[in-house]
């Protein structure tokens, strides 16, 4: 079927308030992997590892933009500093016209109603560990995506990776048992197959030569259970309960889990409570919140439900959306974050040298030099030093401090999307000495 090419149109949004880069990077969602990447990570396996990292259920269609088989049409994104720019690609048909409710869609699939810049400040109010990681991943916010979608796909997460999850969910499922919406930029796109095209007689066995596995019989079993044995709707339906009922409900299908079940409860549910907890939140949970010792030694159940409880306390009813930042930061994918084009206000240099010099220097140096600007240079007085003179050095050991009280930056976020694009997002962030000398301390 030949599409129905639609114009560029865009959405006055701020980068601080969605990161499209991160958000479609960050596994909430299985991207298609394209096929020139396809044949690239076959002839270079260095590089595959961090292409298979890159993998989601949208695709980086062009340099800046990403496309996806979405409720009906293809829909291609791009964003600048203050605009999201999109493009809806419909399938001709003999039916009526597409009502274009694209603009809709979108706003719904981000969330876009809620605003993330004032649950960033209350979040890192609450907490310096999330400020820290806050100043460089902006925009990170929870994606509301469709429940059945949602669901499979996490049933396949089970036991890993993204990338064999994204050749699962899209070059495999949508493939094979989705309907076909069309091409755009030379790639066929197929939407999300429904429950009842995946419950048929042969389903399980078709899936398991298609190299899923043991997942072959979880995702044919739950598609039978949500097609004939609920009511329609019914696993749209639990938005509308509460995320503890929601979670149990979801714990009845094959093949889901705690964490899975948590999982679509926070991406597709609307509970932004949820806190799944992995591998990743349990390196970081040991790591920067105290567990991993005593009672919570290891990831238990009851540890898993102390972590979600802990974060609950710490961020409020929110704590899923505020995991989902630190998680994002934790992902050796997003290591090409950078903070560029730092602006300096005020003093904001803290330095400490150590020089070996003979006494003579010392003299030198103490009549040539003076203080930095915006700084006092303290120095050691050479008499409280060791002399170094068994190694037949004479000399002393001088320390030069440069002594700052206060740090105001002025922040560029770089996001790398390919080798031609980019996205640019300025932030301040403010640094105390104290600040600066616990995190040397901790080095």
């Amino acid at each position: 079927m030949a599409p129905a090419k639609g114009e560029w149109h865009k959405l006055p949004l701020a980068l601080s308030e969605l990161c499209l880069s991160s958000v479609l990077r960050c596994g909430q969602s299985f991207r298609q992997l394209p096929a020139t990447i396809q044949r690239e990570r076959k002839k270079r396996k260095k590089e595959r590892k961090e292409i298979n990292r890159w993998v989601d259920r949208w695709k980086s269609s062009n340099p800046g933009e990403w496309t996806c088989a979405l409720k009906g049409r293809i829909l291609t994104l791009r964003q600048d500093d203050s605009h999201l720019h999109y493009r809806a690609v419909f399938p001709v048909t003999a039916a009526a016209p597409w009502k274009d409710d694209t603009v809709e869609l979108i706003r719904d699939y981000f969330n876009l109603d809620i605003n993330l810049t004032k649950l960033y400040e209350r979040w890192s109010a609450a907490d310096a560990h999330f400020l820290k990681k806050a100043v460089r991943f902006a925009g990170i916010r929870m994606l509301r995506q469709d429940p059945w979608e949602n669901l499979v796909s996490f049933i396949c997460s089970s036991n890993n990776n993204i990338s064999r999850i994204s050749q699962m969910v899209v070059d495999k499922l949508c493939t094979n048992f989705g309907p076909k919406l069309g091409e755009a930029d030379g790639h066929t796109y197929h939407d999300f197959p429904s429950p009842g095209a995946l419950m048929g007689d042969g389903t399980e066995q078709r899936l398991r030569e298609l190299g899923f596995g043991y997942r072959a019989k979880y995702i044919s079993t739950t598609a039978r259970i949500v097609a004939q044995e609920r009511l329609a709707g019914w696993l749209d339906g639990l938005r509308k309960v509460d995320y503890k009922d929601a979670h149990e409900a979801l714990l009845e299908l094959s093949g889901v889990g705690p964490k899975v079940a948590d999982c679509v409860c926070l991406m597709s549910l609307d509970k932004a409570e949820a806190v799944p907890v992995d591998t990743h939140v349990w390196q970081i949970a040991q790591r920067d919140y105290g567990f991993g010792r005593g009672k919570h030694k290891s990831l238990t159940k009851a540890t898993y439900k102390a972590i979600g409880d802990h974060f609950r306390k710490l961020w409020g009813q929110e704590a899923g959306w505020a995991h989902s930042v630190l998680f994002t930061a934790d992902l050796k994918a997003f290591a090409d974050v950078k903070l560029e084009g730092v602006k300096t206000e005020e003093v904001q240099v803290e330095k400490t040298t150590t020089k070996r010099i003979t006494a003579r220097k010392v003299k030198m140096e103490n009549n040539k030099e003076g203080p930095e600007e915006g700084g006092e240079v303290v120095k050691l007085d050479p008499a409280s030093v060791d002399d170094d003179k068994g190694n037949g050095v004479e000399g002393e050991t001088v320390v030069e401090q440069k002594v700052v009280r206060k740090v105001k930056r002025s922040l560029k976020l770089e996001v790398r999307e390919g080798e031609d694009a980019n996205v640019s997002l300025e932030l301040q962030d403010v640094t105390t000495l104290a600040d600066r000398v616990k995190r040397r301390r901790r080095c």
